[in-house]
């Protein structure tokens, strides 16, 4: 559950990332590298944040 809500919260600042590129016109394969490298950060920051820790043996 917790992965979802972070991933969802990181979707909604690429989104508002890739809005405010637009407005400055920045071209467009540029938003789209951008906003593909903020994914993979994104789901690397999520799974670390979110995994389980191993229990001590």
């Amino acid at each position: 559950m917790s992965f979802g809500l972070y991933a969802a919260g990181f979707a909604i600042v690429i989104g508002g990332l890739v809005y405010a590129a637009h407005l400055v016109h920045l071209p467009t394969q540029w938003i789209v590298v951008g906003a593909i490298v903020l994914i993979g950060i994104g789901i690397l920051s999520a799974v670390k944040a979110t995994r389980q820790k191993d229990p001590a043996k």
